[in-house]
C-alpha cells in the first residue's frame, strides 16, 4: 500500500472531505461521494492513492502544461528555496526573480505592446487587478464616469467579487448576489447554441453588433472595459468565429473602451498559440490588458499576472497627482519561488515548442473525437482548439438540448474512463479535456481509445 504523509490509505479515505471544503462543491455531497485522492504524478500520468495509473486529461485543471515532475522546473524551485525562499515586492523592496520575470514577460509579449506586469497569486487575482486598473485608468484620464464592464454569457473570470460580477454563468453568481454594480452581459458567439444563425461568420457579426449596441445603450462615456476569454474554457470550450475578436477590437477602439483578454486558460500555449489573442492572424489581437495564470508556472507554484499595454502604463507613469499609486497587491505577489518556477517554465515552453505541440497533437485529438458525434446517440458536439476540447452531451440531438444536471450519464462516462486509466472533468453536460501540453500523439491515441470505449459502454448500458 502506498503511504502519503505517514497516513495509511484507510485513514486517508476516512478523512477525505471531512475537514476540507472543496472548491465549487457542496460540502455535504463531498462527504457522501468523496473525491478521488491523487497521490503521485509523472509526465502526463497520475496515480491515485490505491496505485491506479491514469493519463491526466485534466492537466491538474488547465494548469500543468509541462506535465508532472518536470525536472528543470523542480530544480529551479529547489535552487530558489536555497537562495531566497521569500521576500516581498511592496513599495521599497524587490528581489532578483521578480525583476527577471517581469522583463521576460514584457519581452515575450512585445508583439502585444505590453509595457509592464503586475503579479498576483492566481487567475482570479489577475482578473481583479485588471478590473481595478481599468477603473483607475479612466479616473486618471478625467473620465470617472467610465466604471461599467461588459462581458459574455458563459464566460468565467474567477471567484472574487469583481470576477464573479463579470462571470456569465448563473451558477457562479447566484449564491453571492448582489454583486458589483455596473456589470452587463451579452450573448457569446456560440455556434452550437444561439438563436440567430448557423452561419459562423454572420454569428460573429451579430454578436459583435450586440457589443456595440450595449456600449451605445449604456453610454460610451460610462463603459470602462469589455472582458472576455479568447476561447471560453469553463463555459464549455466555446471557440468564437474567426471574425469575432477582430470586430470586437474595432468596436472597442471606436468607443474608446478598454479590451481585457482573460488568458488564464488560453495563455502559454494551450490554444496552439503562445497566447489566445494570437489565434487571429499575424500580430493577433492587441488587447489593453491580459489576465495570466495557470500555465505561467505550469501549476507548480501559484502565480498570476496582469499584463498591461503601453497605452495604460504611460498614463500611470505620467501622473503627478499621486492618484496613480496602485492600491492593489498581495503579500505573495511575485513570490520568489513562484517567479523561479515561472522563469523555468517559460524556458521549457520555448525550448520544447509547447504551442506547436499543442496545435499538432490537438488537431489529431479533435479529428478522432469528433467521430463521437456520429457514433454516440447522446454526443451533440465536439469542439475545441489546440489542447482544449469539450464534448457536449445532449438529451435530444435534433433540438441540441443539453443533458440535464439530473442525468447520471456524464458521471458514468467519467467513471468508465477513470477505471480504464483516464482522468477527465465533467462540467454540466460537458466533458472537458485539457491534458498537459507535452502530451504525445501516442498518449492522445490512448485517451481517444478510452473515451470511445467509455461512451460506447454507457450508450449500451454496460457502464
Amino acid at each position: 500500500m502506498m503511504k502519503v504523509n505517514n497516513m495509511n490509505n484507510a485513514q486517508l479515505k476516512a478523512d477525505n472531505a471531512q475537514y476540507l471544503w472543496h472548491p465549487m462543491a457542496h460540502p455535504g455531497m463531498m462527504k457522501k461521494s468523496t473525491p478521488d485522492i491523487i497521490a503521485r504524478g509523472e509526465g502526463c500520468w497520475i496515480w491515485d492513492v490505491d496505485g491506479h495509473k491514469m493519463l491526466d486529461g485534466v492537466g491538474g485543471l488547465w494548469a500543468c502544461n509541462l506535465g508532472h515532475s518536470n525536472k528543470p522546473v523542480r530544480d529551479a524551485i529547489v535552487a530558489q528555496m536555497d537562495e531566497l525562499p521569500f521576500y516581498n515586492v511592496f513599495r521599497g523592496t524587490t528581489h532578483v526573480r521578480a525583476i527577471e520575470l517581469s522583463k521576460r514577460l514584457v519581452q515575450m509579449m512585445q508583439p502585444e505592446g505590453v509595457a509592464t506586469v503586475m503579479f498576483s497569486n492566481g487567475g482570479s487575482d489577475a482578473v481583479e487587478g485588471a478590473l481595478k486598473v481599468a477603473r483607475q485608468y479612466w479616473k486618471l484620464k478625467g473620465q470617472s464616469d467610465r466604471f461599467k464592464f461588459i462581458s459574455l454569457r458563459q464566460g468565467y473570470h474567477g471567484v472574487h467579487f469583481g470576477g464573479m460580477s463579470v462571470n456569465g454563468n448563473t451558477n457562479f453568481r447566484r449564491a453571492y448576489e448582489p454583486l458589483l454594480p455596473g456589470c452587463f452581459h451579452i450573448d457569446t458567439p456560440w455556434a452550437y447554441h444561439n438563436p440567430y444563425t448557423d452561419d459562423p461568420i454572420r454569428l460573429g457579426e451579430i454578436c459583435a453588433e450586440l457589443l456595440e449596441r450595449e456600449i451605445v445603450f449604456q453610454g460610451p462615456d460610462t463603459v470602462a472595459a469589455f472582458i472576455a476569454e479568447p476561447v471560453q474554457g469553463a463555459g464549455g470550450v466555446i471557440v468564437p468565429p474567426p471574425n469575432y475578436w477582430p470586430l470586437v477590437r474595432q468596436i472597442c477602439d471606436k468607443y474608446g473602451v478598454l479590451l481585457i483578454a482573460d488568458e488564464v486558460v488560453t495563455g502559454f500555449g494551450r490554444s496552439g498559440e503562445l497566447f489566445g489573442t494570437r489565434l487571429w492572424g499575424q500580430g493577433g489581437i492587441r488587447a489593453d490588458m491580459w489576465c495570466l495564470a495557470k500555465g505561467i508556472s505550469s501549476g507548480y507554484v501559484p502565480l498570476g499576472a496582469t499584463a498591461i499595454n503601453g497605452r495604460i502604463a504611460d498614463v500611470f507613469d505620467a501622473d503627478t497627482t499621486g492618484m496613480a499609486s496602485v492600491s492593489h497587491g498581495y503579500t505573495y505577489s511575485a513570490h520568489p519561488i513562484a517567479a523561479a518556477a515561472a522563469l523555468a517554465t517559460l524556458d521549457q515552453i520555448e525550448s520544447l515548442d509547447i504551442p506547436g505541440n499543442a496545435a499538432r497533437v490537438g488537431a489529431h485529438l479533435q479529428t478522432r473525437l469528433r467521430k463521437l458525434v456520429d457514433a454516440c446517440s447522446f454526443v451533440g458536439d465536439v469542439r475545441g482548439v489546440g489542447l482544449m476540447l469539450g464534448i457536449e452531451m445532449v438529451s435530444d440531438k435534433a433540438q441540441r438540448t443539453p443533458m440535464p444536471r439530473t442525468s447520471d450519464i456524464p458521471a458514468r462516462v467519467a467513471k468508465a474512463a477513470y477505471k480504464a486509466g483516464l482522468m477527465v472533468r465533467i462540467s454540466g453536460p460537458n466533458l472537458i479535456l485539457s491534458p498537459p501540453l507535452v502530451i504525445t500523439r501516442e498518449e492522445v491515441d490512448f485517451m481517444c481509445d478510452v473515451l470511445e470505449t467509455a461512451f460506447a459502454a454507457v450508450q449500451e448500458g454496460r457502464a
